[in-house]
């Protein structure tokens, strides 16, 4: 895919240089949406300790002044996304938590019920992991994620356990959606790119962008694709990662990390 540098000083793919230029022409009518863990804020041992990179909720709160609408679309739980990257600090934002099962808007939380089976699957898992020292469970309420990032050898790890545990989900009638060196066992029917298109159809939005780094943000990248064809323009953004190398080849443009995300929006909002 041919390159070529933008208003943003930013290499970006030509389809990405129009969704640039849709947003600068009319910033009113763009939807921003990103990722939390891994795209605004650095991949850590424990999720509980997840926060924005520095500039991060500033520069969202900025642009809240001048796009459309700010959204994060998260796998986490939507109020613990809110709580751990101080999204009340951003006006009018939204959060689309586990895939966009929950929503956050204006201080109220639309939560998600667990799905029939995820107490049963996750009792199973909890003996599996045990034969695997550093292995943590995450309980997300209506989901659970198994992450071996804390284990001796978190590759090996990863791969020992997945089948594992998807046939334990599959029993279950849950199913199980990978990620980095974790491993997310849900009854969840939707993505974040549905959730993505949603939103997306109830703002109007006329140009889309996304921020993303993860396996489970391909289909919201799959999702701008998707609405460039019914004319919505769009630009996707991948915080680069070695372990999901899948995303940087993906994306209109590519930025180190969440760091570099920070970079981006304070260029966009420059722009603006």
């Amino acid at each position: 895919m041919g390159r070529e540098a933008t208003a943003l000083g930013l290499p970006v793919s030509p389809e990405g240089a129009a969704g640039v230029a849709a947003i600068l022409d009319d910033p009113a009518g763009a939807l921003l949406a990103t990722d939390f863990d891994g795209t605004l804020a650095p991949i850590v041992d424990d999720p509980a300790d997840a926060r924005p990179a520095a500039g991060a909720v500033e520069t969202l709160a900025a642009l809240a002044a001048h796009v459309g609408r700010v959204v994060v679309v998260t796998g986490r739980p939507a109020q613990l996304a809110v709580d751990l990257g101080g999204i009340r600090a951003v006006p009018g934002a939204v959060v689309l938590g586990l895939y966009g099962a929950e929503r956050w808007q204006d201080g109220t939380l639309t939560p998600a019920a667990p799905p029939n089976g995820l107490s049963q699957a996750r009792r199973e898992v909890e003996v599996v992991i045990d034969a695997f020292p550093g292995v943590s469970i995450e309980d997300k309420g209506a989901t659970f994620a198994v992450h071996t990032r804390t284990s001796a050898e978190p590759s090996a790890s990863f791969a020992a356990l997945r089948p594992r545990i998807e046939a334990i989900a599959a029993a279950c009638g849950l199913r199980v959606a990978p990620g980095r060196f974790a491993l997310e066992v849900h009854g969840l029917d939707h993505d974040k790119g549905e959730a993505l298109e949603s939103i997306a159809t109830q703002t109007a939005a006329r140009a889309v962008v996304y921020c993303g780094d993860d396996v489970g943000d391909l289909a919201a990248f799959a999702t701008v694709r998707r609405l460039r064809t019914r004319g919505i323009a769009g630009l996707t953004v991948a915080a680069r990662s070695d372990e999901v190398p899948a995303a940087a080849a993906d994306a209109d443009l590519v930025v180190d990390g969440p760091s570099g995300v920070v970079d981006f929006l304070q260029r966009l909002l420059a722009a603006l």
